[in-house]
């Protein structure tokens, strides 16, 4: 679990452009999280198919039992919301219902946010952040964002073991100290991390007014226009279906 969003430049498969994945991303939000051109078929089908493309480059970057995990997750909770949901009533509609939508909706985003931590490098983030002509006010929160899930997640790791030690944990002695150990630790290490993360940031020349050199190579290839090809598919599908070309 500690290397879910750790970045493994080794091993991340196909070698996507920063701004290719940040695109995914913007997709998955429009169509698949805010369910954009949700009454035109056509649309669904494509928003659908740019849903599997998180797991697909989980697949390339070699990283099969995340990909697993999540595949089976997503297509557990999708075959719920088509097969079971229609044929329940009352609170179990409105309950098992709702966790459904949110889950089938917010799970590619997800994917996708997994699959671009672990296979990008704050400096390749960064050249893309300053190619778009981003503000810095944007890309060092961004920037820090990198460093801080696998941070917060090591923490928590050092924290369940410490807390192993001293048998608090679910069915223990001290099971009702369980959150309060948790918790309160993990929230004040987080502060803590955020604040030093940007300040680390700073030192690094990220705030000053400056232009930065990168020595990392970023640009788009053959894979970044296959990807950008399928994922602008949902929009073209949506501009046809508003002119009524397509239903």
């Amino acid at each position: 679990m500690a290397g879910l969003f750790t970045a493994d430049i080794e091993n991340r498969g196909l070698v996507l452009d920063p701004r290719t994945k940040l695109f995914v991303m913007i997709t998955l939000v429009v169509f698949a999280l805010g369910g954009t051109g949700s009454d035109i078929a056509a649309v669904r089908y494509g928003t659908t198919a740019v849903s599997i493309l998180p797991l697909i480059l989980l697949m390339t970057a070699k990283q099969y039992k995340k990909a697993a995990v999540f595949g089976l997750l997503y297509a557990s909770i999708k075959s719920a919301e088509v097969f079971l949901v229609p044929h329940i009533t009352g609170a179990a509609l409105s309950i098992i219902g709702l966790c459904c939508l949110i889950f089938v909706r917010l799970m590619p985003e997800l994917i996708m946010g997994a699959y671009m931590l672990s296979s990008t490098t704050v400096s390749e983030f960064i050249a893309a952040m300053h190619r778009m002509h981003i503000p810095q006010q944007i890309t060092i929160p961004l920037s820090v964002m990198f460093r801080f899930f696998p941070t917060v997640l090591e923490e928590f790791t050092a924290i369940n073991t410490a807390m192993k030690m001293r048998d608090i944990r679910i069915g223990g002695r001290n099971a009702g100290k369980f959150i309060e150990y948790r918790l309160v630790p993990l929230m004040v290490c987080s502060v803590n991390i955020g604040s030093e993360l940007s300040a680390a940031a700073l030192t690094r020349g990220l705030g000053t007014k400056v232009k930065r050199t990168n020595i990392c190579k970023i640009g788009f290839h053959i894979q970044d226009i296959i990807v950008l090809l399928l994922t602008i598919l949902p929009y073209v599908l949506w501009i046809l279906g508003m002119i009524g070309v397509i239903e």
